[in-house]
């Protein structure tokens, strides 16, 4: 019987966990040849997430958690899922039931034609604000002209795995991840299943707007150079229109004599050029607040607590 991991992370999650389990039982159990387990991932949540999870995992012998010394982000809880998971193949779902499980047969027929992994995007994005969904085709579009990890718009991160991509997953060593890049960094065969947008009915979402825009900053830098690039173009650019505008000048002396400086015009080029300048510090500081991290080699997340000793010391007994 082959076996799948189903990771979830988890922040504040306390309204909607009882649901989310009862939900996904209902599917899991209508499946047959697999063997399903849970691997909650408590991202330092605030509420009784870690409570309700020790509940469930205290009721149902196919629930593990690992709950996390603090909140070190969704990314840092999927690769905590993943790196403690042991199945044949890997599902990640979010705990808001935003990803219907009623495409685990789907997924699951996917990866059994022989992909490598079978992932969703959304092809409506119903309930959701017209500025965010404006923002996030606006991402996706300029995401794929800039980086070479192609991503189909409505990209998410619900999908099923193969235990040799999730290992490739696990083995890169950075610090500063962005799942749905990496996802398609590491190659193999994806095959992609449309659904409907699904609106949050428990709970409320943990993104803001602003944390969005960080995320899509992140996404670019960690998967493209261009910024540095266009940088050296700008720069080159000004260069060449500063030297003409002053060869223009030298013959317009030479020819009509010196002529009275204006005073809006300097000021003009002062703020144009001062722009162009904060804005390359802006940019070239991201790059190096990313080198920063990366170079100080502290763990992705620091495990506070787990019940998946209880795998460990089930295969001792056997």
């Amino acid at each position: 019987m082959k076996t799948i991991d189903i990771v979830v992370p988890c922040y504040n999650e306390q309204e909607v966990i009882a649901a989310f389990y009862a939900e996904t039982s209902k599917h899991v159990t209508a499946i047959t040849d697999y063997s399903f387990r849970y691997i909650f991932v408590n991202d330092g949540s605030r509420d009784n997430t870690l409570l309700l999870l020790k509940g469930l995992a205290a009721d149902h012998d196919d629930v593990r958690y690992v709950s996390f010394s603090r909140n070190f982000g969704k990314e840092a809880a999927m690769f905590a899922g993943l790196k403690n998971s042991t199945a044949d193949y890997i599902i990640v779902m979010d705990a808001d039931l935003q990803h219907p499980p009623a495409l685990f047969p789907e997924l699951i027929a996917g990866i059994e034609e022989g992909h490598d992994c079978c992932a969703a995007y959304r092809t409506t994005r119903t309930g959701e604000r017209k500025i965010r969904s404006l923002f996030s085709q606006s991402f996706y579009k300029l995401n794929n002209k800039l980086t070479n990890t192609k991503m189909p718009y409505g990209a998410v991160d619900y999908r099923i795995m193969s235990r040799q991509m999730v290992d490739s997953l696990v083995a890169l060593p950075e610090k500063e991840r962005f799942s749905k890049g990496l996802f398609c960094w590491v190659g193999f065969d994806t095959k992609w299943i449309p659904y409907e947008n699904v609106e949050r009915t428990l709970g409320t979402t943990k993104w803001k707007f602003s944390g969005l825009v960080k995320y899509a900053l992140d996404a670019i830098i960690s998967f493209s150079v261009f910024p540095l690039r266009l940088l050296s173009i700008l720069g080159a650019s000004i260069s060449v229109i500063a030297l003409l505008y002053g060869l223009f000048l030298f013959i317009k002396t030479i020819m009509f004599g010196k002529d009275i400086p204006g005073y809006a015009s300097t000021i003009i080029i002062l703020l144009f050029l001062g722009g162009i300048i904060e804005l390359s510090l802006g940019i070239i500081g991201e790059y190096l607040a990313r080198i920063f991290t990366e170079v100080k080699q502290r763990p992705i997340y620091i495990e506070k607590e787990s019940n998946l000793d209880k795998d460990k010391n089930n295969e001792k007994s056997n």
